[in-house]
């Protein structure tokens, strides 16, 4: 998760520590595309951001770290991110282009702020509190990309909904993992309640009926989620990156398909790769074809 190192140098002890607790995950692995529809002056920035979340979010989640160890590394980051204390190779990519395109810090930060809240809580008591979880884990990822383009602060709104949604599905996909390796519960204690699931049902090799149940009403309530966002593509500038935003969006709609269906404990709740490229590449095509059109009433 390094990314190319500035030559600032760095706490040698530090980068060894982030290096062993790397997940080895990269942009690639990732249910949706990060960068690959973007224009190419815009990679190089949205990559350094997303590698410099990966290094926190393997931190956070690491199942061997102490909670003040993974509190300090996050801290540690922070510092190296703001200027504040030592140069980090991890943070560096990010802090010249934060420095290079005049950008704000503070989405990062805010991601750390969710990264810390994993290490101190693993409960969420309704929807809306799973909700205000992503104002941190999530939402920030899309303002951050939305500013790095110059797209209109009032794309945030379609933006903030889309994000959590991509969130909460990853979330409803890694329920069963999340549970079993870090004790953490997505899944609103109000959701269980009301279809008489309980926590440990998570550690199953396949989900109850009362499980199902609490899953499906939280898919349903994100699906309101995605319908909101659906004004997203429309409303942004740039063709590259509404072309992105659309193959997420119909993405994210494919997955809640599959999770108002399928069993994510005992199934793996994935189109395969040449499907989810398919329906990308559709939902993206369909954006370039509407701008190019004269009588969409938008222009390229």
């Amino acid at each position: 998760m390094e990314g190319p190192l500035s030559g600032r140098g760095g706490k040698r002890g530090q980068m060894s520590e982030f290096a062993t607790v790397s997940s080895g995950k990269t942009d690639r692995d990732e249910n949706f595309p990060v960068a690959a529809l973007l224009a190419s002056r815009y990679r190089a920035a949205v990559l350094a951001f997303y590698n410099f979340v990966r290094a926190a979010d393997d931190v956070a989640d690491h199942p061997a770290l102490a909670p003040d160890r993974k509190l300090a590394l996050l801290d540690s980051l922070a510092a190296a991110l703001t200027g504040t204390g030592p140069a980090d190779p991890v943070a560096e990519p990010l802090r010249r282009v934060l420095v290079e395109r005049k950008l704000s810090p503070q989405h990062a930060l805010d991601l750390l702020d969710a990264f810390r809240l994993d290490v101190i809580k693993n409960r969420y008591r309704d929807f809306d509190d799973l909700v205000d979880y992503c104002r941190l884990s999530a939402m920030p990822v899309g303002r951050y990309v939305l500013d790095l383009h110059g797209e209109d602060r009032a794309t945030w709104a379609a933006s903030d909904t889309l994000c959590a949604a991509l969130q909460i599905i990853n979330h409803l996909q890694d329920c069963g993992k999340d549970y079993r390796d870090l004790n953490r519960v997505y899944i609103p204690a109000d959701s269980l309640a009301a279809f008489h699931a309980t926590t440990d049902m998570l550690g199953l090799p396949r989900a109850p009926g009362p499980l199902r149940g609490a899953i499906i009403d939280v898919a349903q309530r994100t699906r309101t989620l995605l319908a909101e966002s659906s004004v997203l593509a429309s409303q942004v500038r740039d063709l590259r990156l509404a072309m992105n935003v659309a193959a997420i969006q119909r993405l994210a709609e494919k997955l809640i398909e599959g999770l108002m269906v399928r069993d994510p404990l005992s199934e793996k709740v994935h189109a395969s790769k040449s499907a989810f490229a398919f329906t990308a590449l559709m939902a993206a095509g369909a954006v370039a074809i509407a701008r190019i059109n004269p009588f969409s009433g938008r222009a390229a």
